[in-house]
């Protein structure tokens, strides 16, 4: 016997269209579609061809008119400035309507692109719901950013106009943007013709005279301006995410599908209703910060939280529940790292007895591979379902969750559940066959994908087709490998590239993941595959210990060996690991595994622009000197 959603997955495959023409419906179109799907350009596939919109309306002024005027649409808490502010959606809608006009009076005019720098402030925000009130296409670079990846940036989607800040705030320490914004318009080819700098009281700046624009001076001044409507199918946003080449790839968000999948994802996947506060807590700067910081939680009529701190030392490992039980936070949604954080500086939760997250109802991860042992922590402590949810920059919302808003499915460690509407994903081995239940091979999803997600890349169509599209023809490349089980449950172990060869047998580095997470004393791990003459390949674990463990590290690293001995098998040939007091992590919160195995390896690395502390880089090298490697490689 079928569940619900097992009926409405199989309906989104089986009539795309009707399925999605029904979820547009609950939003405001200014002309319905011509098609729903047009798919007369594969593999270029676009939704709601014909239709005209525009996403700030659907987000801000639809509610204004239809009685949530005075509901809070956002609530900005920074433990950082000890600030909290509150925005009704009418005061939201007004603020957006007169940044308009500030863009408007700079020239900004429909299809005109413009970059957002700036740290985790409403104003973030703000600007980009500014921009699609006027059709302009913004492009947000995580504030902080080198110069040089700025400006990177800023030659490929050639913005008329910047929006920034004087500076950022990480605790204990004031970063100044202006510098980095200065530098990066003097290193790239393309010139904005101005600059809007929101002046911070911790740090301000200069203005360049004739290109910089106080943000306050020229807010006062705006006229406010009325949505403008766009097509279903033009660009609402570009995000860059790194590539191969070292040249980003700008990924193309559409105004259409975008807001009527992250729409019909609020309640049927958060299981979250108008109203209700929801919380992501990650940065504007990347994808899930877009999507549920910015987009969905407002076009849904929720109360969006924009978070300006981190998981720890904001004060203290109990930021986390101080924000949930002040804003009654019913949905939150983080990243694994953020949890193992906190479980490494509060391992038996003392802190979340402090507070009281009754409100709190389903705890959501992404971003990363969930480990069942961060998992099982915060079920323990937290006591509401955990819940891994798969997506990624590309995707814009979930390839694969647990609809806790349609049905909850039984839970399965390491899965983030089954695929979601829309999504045909199976598991194809190198000859491009699909593989039988439980075996490991590349992820990819049979095109089209659902509304939502990336249509192509910015100004690079052939790039798109090549990075995504070419390795199988007729499906989307993940990128990431796994398997699916004889019940249909997707497992996401690893990317392909961490897919390790060892005398012949690929084998998970995320499955030895999970064996290391499960040891008592180990808070956070990663696994690399290094060059092994005789194998081809050896693991090499990295483990980071909870607080306050103070037994010989031999001695742990001997317990985990046998774990995975005995666990995966002799096959896996996992004999070394080293302890370290931190990972290498981008700022999004993602492990730096390749540049970690380019360490071991001895081969020439760089310190990717995204590393959140460079200097652990030379950590780990120092670490990996005492097991044998590292025994030569620079940095690039």
């Amino acid at each position: 016997m079928t569940g619900r959603y097992d009926q409405i997955h199989a309906r989104s495959l089986g009539d795309p269209e009707g399925f999605w023409a029904e979820a547009a419906a609950a939003l405001d179109w200014e002309k319905r579609w011509d098609k729903v799907l047009d798919a007369s350009k594969p593999p270029f596939y676009r939704w709601f061809a014909g239709a005209r919109c525009n996403t700030a309306w659907n987000a801000l002024d639809r509610h204004v008119e239809n009685g949530r005027a005075d509901q809070p649409a956002l609530v900005y808490d920074s433990p950082m400035t000890g600030l909290t502010r509150r925005y009704t959606y009418r005061a939201l809608r007004d603020a957006v309507a007169k940044f308009a006009g500030v863009l408007a009076g700079l020239g900004v005019t429909k299809g005109d692109r413009v970059i957002v720098y700036m740290p985790m402030v409403p104003e973030a925000a703000i600007a980009m719901l500014a921009c699609a009130r006027i059709g302009a296409v913004h492009s947000v670079v995580f504030g902080g950013f080198a110069a040089n990846e700025l400006a990177v940036r800023i030659d490929d989607a050639t913005p008329k106009v910047i929006v920034s800040a004087s500076c950022g705030l990480e605790p204990g320490r004031v970063v100044p943007y202006k510098p980095l914004l200065d530098g990066a318009v003097a290193i790239a080819r393309h010139k904005p013709a101005a600059c809007v700098i929101l002046q911070r009281p911790q740090l301000r700046c200069e203005l360049v005279k004739g290109r910089d624009h106080d943000w306050d001076e020229a807010f006062a001044k705006a006229a406010p301006q009325d949505c403008v409507p766009v097509a279903a199918t033009d660009p609402l946003y570009i995000l860059y995410t790194s590539g191969t080449t070292g040249q980003p790839k700008g990924i193309v968000r559409d105004n259409g599908g975008h807001m009527v999948a992250l729409h019909w994802s609020m309640k049927n996947i958060y299981g979250v209703d108008p109203g209700e506060a929801y919380w992501a807590a990650s940065d504007v700067g990347w994808v899930v910060g877009h999507s549920y910081i910015v987009y969905a939680p407002l076009l849904h009529g929720n109360t969006t939280i924009l978070f300006e701190g981190k998981p720890v030392g904001t004060p203290d490992a109990g930021t986390f529940w101080r924000v949930i039980a002040n804003h009654k936070v019913r949905a939150m949604f983080t990243a694994p790292t953020a949890f193992r954080a906190i479980k490494q500086q509060d391992p038996n939760g003392e802190f979340i007895k402090k507070h009281d997250i009754s409100c709190l109802r389903t705890l959501f991860l992404a971003g990363e591979r969930a480990d069942p042992d961060t998992i099982k922590w915060a079920e323990a402590h937290l006591r509401v379902p955990v819940i891994d949810h798969w997506w990624q920059t590309e995707t814009g919302w979930s390839i694969c969750a647990n609809p806790v808003g349609i049905e909850r499915l039984p839970v399965k460690y390491g899965s983030p559940t089954k695929p979601m509407p829309g999504w045909k994903m199976e598991v194809l081995d190198d000859d491009k066959k699909p593989v039988k239940p439980g075996q490991i091979g590349a992820l990819c999803a049979k095109l089209p994908l659902p509304p939502g997600t990336l249509p192509t890349l910015w100004k690079a169509d052939d790039r798109y087709r090549k990075a995504y599209l070419e390795d199988f023809p007729g499906y989307y490349k993940t990128g990431d490998a796994g398997y699916i089980d004889e019940d249909g449950y997707v497992y996401v172990m690893t990317r392909t590239d961490d897919v390790i060869n060892v005398a012949g047998h690929r084998l998970s580095t995320g499955g030895m993941e999970e064996v290391l997470a499960d040891h008592k004393d180990v808070a956070e791990c990663a696994v690399i595959g290094v060059a092994d003459a005789m194998k081809g390949q050896l693991p090499l674990g990295f483990l980071v210990l909870k607080a306050g463990v103070t037994r010989p590290h031999a001695e742990i690293v001997k317990e985990v060996v046998a774990m995975v001995r005995d666990r995966i098998g002799p096959v896996a040939a996992f004999k070394t690991a080293v302890v370290v007091k931190r990972l290498p992590k981008t700022r999004s919160g993602k492990i730096l595994r390749g540049t970690m195995q380019k360490i071991a390896d001895s081969e020439a690395w760089k310190a990717p622009a995204t590393i959140d502390d460079p200097a652990i880089l030379g950590e780990i090298g120092e670490a990996l000197k005492g097991v044998g490697y590292a025994k030569g490689g620079k940095a690039g």
